[in-house]
């Protein structure tokens, strides 16, 4: 896991870390570029659960061995064989085993967590494990033993089968299955509180990483020391409580362009052997433009002073929009009044078309080809059409002649009446 961050890191930020992997400088846990705006607020987060200062008064209860056996015949069992602390006596589960298995009762002075064996038995074959704990450390170490037993002495033997070792021992003789730790923090005399620092160094652009500037120092002690005038102008801080809840975040208020670089967060817990790094690259960018407020500006001259410089006057256009309501009744009106002159002129058209007809009706009369032959003479009368008019009132002299006409036509019909029968 630690190699896959170290690899991300480079590829984040090339050439800022040549020396991450070394012990000196620890282990790079975290690469980060950050990018905020010129006058706000950064916080660059450094947080770990093992630097979490908790005193341990009886320097005893953290720190526990512990002996498992894993049998796999007669039947499958895991069974625990012992378990020990500093402060107190090594306790063994089996009542059978009292006074044949045991650790050294300086196990936590020196290391040295062998279980020792006495009188071998059949039953004592299987796979043991020892377990080391370190719970204020949050360390947690363990290695597999396999013991087989032999009636033969020549099988006697010692060897590695690839994943763990594999003893094979005389039955009814005595072993000690190795289980040996040195490192520091499994032995007494340690004071954790003088050996677990935190610290903050700031590399501006172009300066070499073994150049950078340290900013504050802390100690579990309580103990602070900051360098520079940042932290006591409050432009950078970090908490009082930093190691009681394991926050070591650092806070910049107010950015400017020169507080662009690379911030390095170091972890140190040499009681536990913690070696943390954290590097951020910071980047400040142009500030933020300001937030219109929706409330309207008070100016405290209402009249504009006048511009000596030519201004163009902007161009108005006055639209008139009508009202909504008087707008539509507007138009429906003019829609209702074309239906209302169409209406009209369809029904004239058809009361036109209709009268038409009727005066067709009474002027196209059947013509009839009546002829009046009188045989026996040389005159032959045809009947003539007659069509009917309107006859309107006359005026006197009209009606004059029509007598006039019809006293002559009598006179005609006399006469011709009378050719008739000479």
């Amino acid at each position: 896991m630690f190699l896959s961050v170290s690899v991300l890191a480079v590829l984040l930020l090339p050439g800022a870390w040549s020396q991450s992997s070394s012990n000196r400088l620890g282990v790079v846990v975290e690469a980060k570029n950050i990018t905020l705006p010129a006058g706000s607020k950064a916080v660059l987060p450094c947080h770990s659960p093992r630097m979490v200062w908790t005193r341990d008064r009886l320097k005893d209860r953290q720190r526990v061995v512990h002996w498992d056996v894993v049998r796999s015949s007669p039947e499958y069992s895991v069974e625990r064989i012992l378990d020990m602390s500093p402060g107190a006596n090594q306790r063994v589960y089996n009542g059978l085993n009292k006074g044949r298995i045991s650790l050294s009762a300086s196990a936590f002075n020196d290391g040295n967590f062998s279980l020792i064996i006495n009188n071998v038995v059949t039953t004592d074959r299987g796979v043991y494990t020892c377990n080391l704990h370190h719970h204020y450390c949050q360390i947690h170490q363990s290695i597999q033993i396999q013991l087989n037993v032999t009636k033969s002495a020549r099988k006697e033997k010692r060897y590695w089968d690839g994943e763990k070792t594999v003893f094979v021992v005389m039955l009814g003789s005595s072993v000690a299955l190795p289980c040996v730790n040195r490192r520091p923090l499994w032995r007494d005399g340690l004071q954790e509180d003088q050996q677990q620092v935190a610290h903050w160094d700031f590399q501006a652009p172009g300066v070499r990483q073994d150049k950078a500037d340290r900013l504050v120092d802390l100690y579990a002690s309580g103990e602070r020391r900051e360098y520079g005038p940042l932290f006591p102008q409050n432009k950078m801080s970090v908490e009082e409580d930093a190691f009681s809840v394991g926050d070591f975040s650092l806070s910049i208020s107010d950015l400017a362009p020169v507080d662009k670089g690379l911030y390095s967060c170091h972890l140190h817990h040499h009681y536990c052997g913690l070696y943390e790094r954290r590097i951020f690259r910071l980047t400040v960018g142009p500030p933020q433009p300001p937030v219109q407020t929706a409330n309207p500006r008070i100016l405290q001259n209402p009249e504009p002073e006048p511009s000596t410089e030519e201004v163009e006057r902007p161009r108005v256009v006055n639209v008139f929009v009508p009202e909504h309501r008087g707008y539509f009744m507007q138009q429906l009106g003019y829609i209702l009044a074309t239906f209302l002159l169409l209406a009209f002129i369809v029904a004239a058209v058809i009361a036109l078309t209709r009268r038409r007809k009727s005066r067709g009706l009474e002027y196209d009369l059947r013509r009839s080809d009546r002829r009046i032959v009188i045989s026996g003479g040389d005159i032959s009368l045809d009947s003539t059409e007659l069509k009917t008019i309107n006859q309107e009132p006359l005026n006197s002299d009209y009606k004059n002649n029509l007598l006039k006409e019809r006293d002559m036509s009598k006179d005609c019909n006399k006469d011709f009446e009378g050719k008739l029968w000479m």
